[in-house]
């Protein structure tokens, strides 16, 4: 089943669906009234104006411009360096409204984007940085998209205002969930040989991917994809299928880590305790 809407893969509909997602992220801010930048997010430790904070503190930073060198209390959710590093971000700007983060981030913005643009670089051009010494152009353009569209539901979660679910960035994430799932299957959840996971996503982004469970000649478990449940390897008909069904929200919401297991909504045709195991495994980034 193909994934509708499709995720962009090439650099200007990457470049759009990041362009579209910020842009999404600023008018949110503008409607908000004052209290609203005091309301909790689903990002542990979070308001609405910390999430604004972080979005143009990483953006700046990824466009080069050097951090806030600030001290960063041991708060609970900061559990690592990177955690603490990106809490600069978030603690060098507590001083100022969330009406100010929100200007700061409109104005950035479109040099930004006219930057990232004009750049001479394709989606294969190694920049280094960030994700490692061989991190691509194009790894940096999507893992960026996928942070600031989680940032975006975060948001939009807190305001009460639902949207974008359908949006290329949405797919995007999608798409990279789908293709995570089986090293997810068969090295984190240890879904054993035999058994094959589909993932059913409902809406609005719709997509089918799934994974069979193989050994491989070292032993060790490994994961084939698969384009639907209803494939079956050669000569073998007693492979087990999983089906997991739920909406976007539920999957990415998930992939973000913003919700436990239990607190989604989801349907299982097969194997519940494998399903479970799946998606408590089924986080991607926080």
């Amino acid at each position: 089943m193909p994934m509708h809407p499709a995720a962009p893969v090439d650099r200007d509909g990457l470049l759009d669906a990041f362009d579209q997602t910020v842009r999404s992220i600023i008018d949110l801010g503008y409607a908000c009234r004052d209290e609203d930048f005091d309301r909790d997010t689903e990002c542990p430790g979070w308001t609405v104006k910390d999430q604004f904070s972080h979005v143009v503190g990483a953006e700046k930073s990824f466009a080069g411009v050097r951090r806030s060198q600030v001290d960063v209390p041991d708060y609970p959710h900061v559990r690592n360096d990177l955690g603490r590093l990106t809490e600069q971000d978030v603690e060098s700007r507590r001083a100022v409204s969330g009406r100010e983060v929100v200007a700061e981030l409109a104005e950035f913005h479109p040099e930004r984007m006219a930057a990232l643009r004009a750049a001479d670089t394709d989606l294969d051009t190694v920049i280094g940085g960030f994700f490692g010494p061989e991190a691509t152009f194009g790894l940096q353009l999507r893992r960026r998209i996928i942070d600031l569209w989680c940032h975006e539901q975060d948001i939009r979660g807190a305001l009460d205002r639902p949207g974008d679910l359908d949006s290329p960035s949405a797919a995007v994430f999608t798409q990279e969930i789908l293709e995570a799932l089986p090293r997810v299957a068969a090295r984190v959840a240890d879904v054993e040989a035999g058994h094959a996971v589909v993932l059913d996503v409902t809406g609005p982004v719709q997509a089918r991917g799934g994974v069979r469970v193989c050994t491989g000649e070292d032993g060790r478990p490994f994961g084939e994809a698969l384009f639907s449940g209803q494939d079956r390897p050669d000569g073998d008909e007693q492979l087990d299928v999983t089906t997991i069904q739920l909406t976007t929200d539920a999957l990415t919401r998930r992939a973000a880590g913003r919700r436990e297991v239990d607190d989604l909504h989801f349907t299982v045709h097969g194997d519940d305790a494998i399903a479970r195991r799946v998606l408590t495994a089924l986080v991607l980034t926080h």
